[in-house]
């Protein structure tokens, strides 16, 4: 986890899947805050079995950055395909369709204006989010998100 006075706070993949999965139980940040520093947090039943300790420690290690990152916002250190599409299902409540096929990976998705804006503030470097947002900011267009360089 690392912060800068001119950047956002950068969490692994991991630790910001972690994140917003707890963010789903509704607790403000401060409340997320303390149940991250006193060990206070749920059992992951959820297909993705997180280990909160893990973020605990995290957290521990660099506590002003991780307090940024609940608080304003972060960049994600490194993405990937499967990822983003968890990343999507967690923080935004959106399932979205992942597309292997060799040369033409992406993920494509159903999102707000907001909900585009926050992924992509949140994407590390190297993805680009392609399409226009049709009709009020409130209803979902399609998106697909895609690396910027294929090899």
């Amino acid at each position: 986890m690392t912060s800068s006075a001119n950047s956002k706070a950068k969490l692994s993949q991991w630790d910001a899947l972690m994140l917003e999965s707890l963010r789903a139980y509704g607790w403000s940040g401060d409340e997320l805050l303390r149940r991250i520093q006193t060990g206070e947090l749920p059992q992951d039943d959820s297909k993705f079995k997180f280990d909160y300790s893990q973020l605990a420690a995290s957290a521990s290690a660099d506590l002003a950055a991780f307090e940024a990152a609940v608080r304003s916002g972060y960049q994600i250190k490194f993405n990937t395909l499967r990822g983003i599409t968890s990343w999507i299902l967690l923080a935004l409540g959106e399932e979205a369709e992942l597309s292997l096929e060799p040369g033409l990976e992406s993920i494509s998705a159903r999102l707000t204006e907001e909900e585009r804006r926050r992924l992509a503030s949140t994407l590390s470097y190297g993805w680009v989010i392609h399409g226009e947002h049709e009709g009020p900011g409130s209803e979902k267009s399609a998106y697909r998100i895609e690396p910027l360089h294929r090899n």
